[in-house]
């Protein structure tokens, strides 16, 4: 029996857990850092669980005798489930001292955070598109709630009912699409339906290019591709600061499960249909993401422009997957890591920031970081750097991967714009280096590096930057940037 419910021991954490905090949310008695600890133990334990059976999973489905073969438990999944729990502690860890400052947080954002990842958990293993819908609504009402959170403040509000209506209006794609191939194939199931596609002849697979497209419209407006963007930097700019890293990081890995499991099993040898269209969208991205980024003077709402980017770089590799790349799938896999760890960095210290300050800080507000808090612009300066691509960071390997899938599949000017868009990206990264370090500080007070779970974990991920760019080539026996490599090119193997 416990042989049977190990697979499914890490859901049942999280949802056990979700419950626990959502029942435990109304009662005044409990403390904010309760409820954080309490959270912080059943993702611990999820993530025991994971560990504990990764690298056993081959490809079985979860009760079949119950959910068919709804869901399947791979080490393509695996790795991603892993991604989720250590992106959700990270929220909950380098966040510890924003939710102290702020007095409307309250048992139920645990709850919904938890809600959110049980959905993340069920996208990465979904193995038929109904159970993928369901699995995404899940994770994305959650994350509606939590954008909203602080109701008290106009520009949450607005930030949640926008993306609530389009987000939901982006959902309608994804089921519309479902419904038509449903209509071809008359399965649902990432099997059937590319075995459908192995047998069936071009003429045969309109009704499903199209449903296809469909289902890459609602991935392409989660993902805030262009002309999807209109949500991102507005939603970003009013979700209180754990919720925009959320959504910046985490949420965007599980975007990416889904894409490269319909890339890479369900449309595999259709993906010359939507290649035209997806380098067309990656190139729009690249470009409108990067004035966006340069147009805005807060930091938090340039670093939501550049997410943006961060997507147009991602549609390389996918583009890159339908030209016969090997490299590409596990660079988009290194790539999310990578963006992963120099997001919540960057919105972290901005999150330790604000929790001492009540206004959204622009460029102009770190004249003379650097003499105030030279330990805490020191740490930005890295993640700046990495989400630059400067060499010795894991955002530059990131590129290099990313680049080399596009050189090796012939896409040699989607290679070169990436690289464009990479330069000009040192202007608006660069420009908060140079406030930090040129500019002279309105105060001389300098502050003491403050020891704590927030600044110790912002340390910690600085440290896995650099980590992520030199590790490799250090020590051997610790695994760097190509043991990742490696490891998820076995887990796409295993598809």
């Amino acid at each position: 029996m416990i042989l049977t419910l190990l697979p499914a021991l890490p859901f049942l954490s999280i949802l056990l857990g979700a419950f626990v905090l959502m029942l435990l949310s109304h009662k005044k008695s409990i403390s904010l850092e309760s409820f954080n600890v309490t959270a912080l133990f059943f993702l611990t334990l999820a993530l025991f669980f994971e560990l504990i059976t990764f690298g056993l999973h081959s490809g079985d489905y979860l009760y079949p005798s119950i959910f068919k073969n709804f869901f399947i438990f791979d080490e393509f999944a695996a790795i991603f489930d892993v991604m989720f729990l250590i992106g959700t502690i990270f929220t909950l860890l380098v966040n510890s001292d924003y939710l102290k400052s702020r007095n409307y947080f309250s048992g139920e954002y645990f709850a919904l955070l938890l809600f959110s990842l049980f959905g993340m958990l069920m996208l990465s293993h979904a193995h038929e598109l109904l159970t993928a819908f369901i699995a995404l609504e899940i994770a994305s009402l959650s994350v509606y709630a939590l954008v909203g959170y602080h109701k008290s403040k106009k520009v949450s509000s607005e930030a949640m009912m926008k993306y609530m209506v389009l987000g939901s209006l982006a959902g309608v794609f994804f089921i519309l699409g479902t419904a038509l191939i449903y209509a071809l194939v008359g399965s649902t199931t990432l099997e059937s339906i590319a075995l459908y596609l192995h047998n069936a002849e071009e003429k045969d697979i309109t009704l499903l290019v199209v449903g296809g497209s469909f289902l890459m419209v609602t991935i392409l407006f989660k993902i805030g591709a262009v002309p999807f963007h209109s949500w991102v930097v507005d939603v970003y700019h009013g979700a209180p600061y754990p919720i925009t890293m959320y959504m910046a990081s985490t949420f965007k890995i599980a975007i990416f499960a889904i894409a490269l499991r319909l890339y890479l099993v369900d449309f595999a040898t259709i993906n010359s249909f939507w290649l035209e269209m997806l380098q067309i969208v990656t190139i729009l991205t690249l470009i409108g993401g990067s004035f966006l980024a340069i147009s805005q003077t807060l930091v938090k709402r340039m670093l939501a422009g550049s997410s943006i980017v961060h997507s147009g770089y991602l549609l390389i590799g996918l583009s890159s997957i339908g030209l016969g790349s090997d490299i590409a799938a596990p660079a988009i896999m290194f790539y999310l890591i990578a963006y992963f760890l120099s997001a919540v960095g960057s919105f972290g210290i901005l999150s330790f920031i604000a929790s001492q300050s009540r206004r959204q800080m622009s460029y102009d507000d770190f004249k003379g970081f650097a003499n105030r808090r030279p330990y805490m612009a020191l740490m930005m300066t890295i993640f700046m750097l990495s989400l630059a691509g400067f060499p010795s960071t894991i955002g530059f390997l990131g590129k290099f991967y990313i680049f080399s899938a596009a050189i090796e599949s012939g896409q040699i000017l989607l290679a070169g714009l990436g690289i464009f868009t990479a330069f000009v990206s040192v202007y608006y990264y660069f420009k908060l280096i140079a406030m930090m370090y040129f500019y002279e500080s309105q105060t001389d007070k300098q502050k003491s590096f403050p020891l704590n779970v927030s600044t110790l974990s912002i340390a910690l991920i600085a440290l896995l930057v650099i980590w992520g760019g030199i590790g490799t080539s250090l020590l051997s026996f610790i695994p760097g940037a190509d043991g990742f490599i490696d490891l998820a090119k076995q887990a796409i193997n295993s598809l």
